[in-house]
């Protein structure tokens, strides 16, 4: 297997060195079907596919890098995670935790900002936007294909209600669809397409549709202030038309409360359950424990995964050993030293790189980071698959905003 495999690689690195778009745009739809759950139903391999496929994404870099240059990004985020490895070395790491495992969750935490080290070209972040706005949708079909073929099945029901995405997927799903909105808002400050509402319809119905509360609440809420920002064709009278819509479709909604409990956000809403943490508040005082332990340089890139072991009781209780709350993680692997630098880092990373982009879409990145601290609190936004994507989003848009001076010059 292991000639099979290698063969198999280099040429993909092939493929990816000749079409480094195509090659992105593909990695991209294959991230966001979630193949560490439906292939390794199929082959076994959870952590090993999940490992592939960001080592793609580093690799895709490279690629990149090699072809059109880098640059330096003072501020990128990735420092702060070698900081946090570097002081773990020091002090000691996690009791159980390797240092191979530990180098892997620094690649796994550092890899999804590399791309803002590389001069990335204008057609490579196109691509990239647009993919990142069709992802969910191509998604949804990918599995709506293997549910035909009795692979797997494309809703769930929990507690009654219906969650689109399959056993275990409609987390991950809701994650890139809370993505592919904030691209399509961003793509309609900057240019009014009838096509690009259509998609942001359809991923907001998506989105309603997994169940995930935390993620919709923050599309709503980037999604209403996005229609008071600036925007071609976007006068008063749409704006009001818009609320409207939005108010008659809460009106009935709420009209119709008892037909649509198969709705999970309408269904936890009918029980009172909607503000609940699924179970979260079990596994954080485990994570409060290990901080107070060691607060000031935590226990080392990686520690959380094994702060709560793979297999333990807790884990099988809820469902994951994850801490679905990245200030908790993060203060454990790196401390209050480690949390507060990677904040630091995020915020001039963001000022940074929002600064050349139009008013409108400045303000809507910035508030879309603000968000992403928000989803912090209940979600693994860092550590997950998920990750790979929205930061390469990021790294698209504020390169695009780059580009816009040259052009304009």
């Amino acid at each position: 297997m292991m000639p099979l495999l290698a063969g198999l690689v280099l040429c993909l690195a092939g493929f990816a060195a000749w079409f480094p778009v195509a090659a992105t745009v593909l990695w991209i739809l294959a991230l966001e079907t979630s193949p560490e759950l439906w292939l390794a139903a199929l082959t076994g391999g959870h952590m090993v596919i999940i490992g592939v496929a960001k080592a793609a994404g580093l690799g895709l870099a490279l690629v990149l890098a090699l072809r059109a240059g880098m640059k330096t990004d003072r501020y990128n985020p990735a420092f702060a995670f070698l900081f946090m490895f570097g002081a773990g070395l020091v002090h000691g790491v996690y009791p159980g935790l390797s240092l191979l495992d530990s180098v892997r969750s620094l690649v796994g935490s550092a890899g999804p900002f590399a791309f803002g080290f590389v001069k990335l070209p204008a057609v490579w972040c196109r691509a990239v936007i647009r993919t990142v706005i069709y992802g969910p949708v191509a998604a949804v079909a990918f599995w709506g294909a293997l549910s035909l073929a009795g692979q797997n099945s494309l809703y769930s029901f929990e507690q009654g209600a219906l969650r689109l995405g399959g056993p275990g997927q409609p987390p991950f799903l809701a994650g890139f669809t809370l993505i592919a909105i904030y691209a399509g808002l961003m793509e309609l400050l900057g240019r009014q397409r009838r096509l690009d509402v259509w998609l942001l319809v359809l991923n907001f119905v998506i989105l309603l549709l997994t169940g995930a509360r935390s993620p919709l609440f923050l599309a709503a809420v980037v999604g209403l202030a996005a229609l008071f920002l600036p925007a071609p064709g976007m006068n008063a009278f749409r704006r009001i038309m818009v609320l409207a819509g939005v108010g008659a479709l809460a009106s009935l909604a709420v009209l119709f409360l008892g037909s649509l409990s198969f709705i999970r956000v309408v269904g936890l809403a009918r029980l009172g359950e909607v503000t609940d943490l699924s179970n979260r508040g079990i596994i954080w005082p485990v994570y409060e424990r290990a901080i107070a332990s060691s607060p000031w340089f935590g226990w080392g890139v990686g520690a959380g995964k094994v702060i709560v072991p793979v297999g333990s009781d807790l884990g099988a209780l809820i469902g994951t050993n994850a801490a679905h709350n990245e200030y908790l993680r993060i203060a454990a692997e790196g401390g209050f030293v480690g949390l507060a630098l990677l904040a630091a880092f995020l915020l001039l990373w963001c000022v940074r790189g929002s600064r050349l982009l139009p008013a409108p879409q400045k303000l809507l990145m910035r508030l879309v980071f603000l968000a992403f601290a928000a989803h912090s609190a209940t979600d693994n936004t860092l550590i997950a698959t998920t990750s790979s994507i929205f930061f390469m989003w990021v790294s698209a848009v504020f390169a695009s905003g780059e580009e816009t001076p040259k052009a304009a010059a």
